[in-house]
């Protein structure tokens, strides 16, 4: 019987993660936990953790007999760059306080298997941009690129100088209409469908041609748990897999909110933000996820946009009656 423990179970990915993985294991075997003492998203079980306390951490793991572990707590793109210091404190010290962890409960025979995630934001201005390869130049340009960089390197050291069983993913800008946009480059891409439900003209802080990998959440839960449920002699990368959904620029995704939400209006203001999407790749090559575990992408834009207008609405019909 798994025992997962998901680290960051309020943001993004942790919360409707916590959901699939109660599904698949069972509620009672799903231990969300996050730095604040509030669960967001009615988790059968929740603990307040911060991750840089390696001693708590080790405690809850011992605690609930923890045998997967799901280091989530990052600060992304845009909100690293506004407290750089405290962004790598938090990706760098948090993934390592994993790692140790893993190490020593390995060398006790109690093995842990670890998922941390990686992202686009570990590639450059000189990484190839369209159809990325798995193995490439990466030179990438905020903190949290260097952070995810420097991660990928920790996790594939320690699954070759320790044996400890980590797995990673290249998490293309994810799509979702459960959470807020949450401080990353490729958010726009959710802010725009809240914009067109309020009939509001969209300013779009990248150019219409800015085309970026993306992925809707269905598709990045079932990667996770995909890889995770792999047999470990199939994982062959263990930095951090490229995982490809589907490319777009602002441009396409609002000729495609048109198709289904006439009269959408989008209009753009690029920003500082532009800079670091114009260092990311255009589209991703994931075949060796592909030909390791399996991995096929499910969900194409029109797909995608017809169930954010569907669910989107329905949150704000809802909070509307809420107040």
């Amino acid at each position: 019987m798994e025992r997962i423990l998901v680290i960051g179970a309020n943001g993004q990915i942790g919360s409707e993660l916590v959901a699939a993985l109660a599904q698949q294991h069972g509620a009672a075997n799903v231990i969300a936990a996050d730095i604040g003492p509030r669960n967001r998203f009615g988790a059968a079980r929740y603990e307040a953790i911060d991750v840089l306390d390696r001693k708590l951490v080790a405690h809850i793991i011992d605690s609930y007999q923890v045998t997967q572990v799901y280091q989530l707590a990052a600060l992304l793109s845009v909100t690293g760059e506004q407290a750089p210091l405290k962004a790598w404190t938090l990706n760098m010290d948090g993934l390592l306080n994993i790692l140790e962890i893993a190490r020593e409960r390995k060398q006790a025979d109690k093995p842990l298997r670890v998922f941390w995630p990686s992202s686009i934001a570990a590639f450059g201005p000189n990484t190839p941009q369209d159809m990325t390869p798995q193995l490439t130049v990466m030179d990438p340009t905020t903190i949290y690129g260097i952070s995810k960089l420097a991660g990928e390197r920790l996790c594939d050291y320690y699954f070759s100088k320790y044996g400890v069983d980590v797995r990673s993913i290249r998490y293309p800008g994810i799509i979702s209409y459960k959470s807020p946009p949450g401080g990353g480059t490729t958010d726009y891409a959710i802010a725009i469908f809240h914009a067109a439900l309020r009939n509001e003209t969209y300013s779009c802080y990248l150019g219409p041609h800015t085309a970026l990998p993306m992925i809707y959440m269905p598709d990045a839960i079932r990667a996770t748990i995909e890889l995770m449920s792999a047999p470990a002699e199939q994982v062959k990368v263990r930095s951090s897999y490229n995982v490809a959904g589907l490319s777009f620029d602002p441009q396409q995704l609002a000729a495609a909110i048109q198709k289904q939400h006439a009269g959408f209006r989008i209009d753009y203001a690029p920003d500082a933000r532009q800079a670091i999407a114009d260092s990311w790749p255009h589209s991703l090559d994931d075949a060796e996820a592909t030909a390791d575990w399996g991995w096929h992408a499910e969900v194409g834009l029109d797909d995608l946009v017809e169930d954010m207008l569907r669910n989107v609405k329905v949150d704000a019909d809802a909070a509307v009656q809420a107040a």
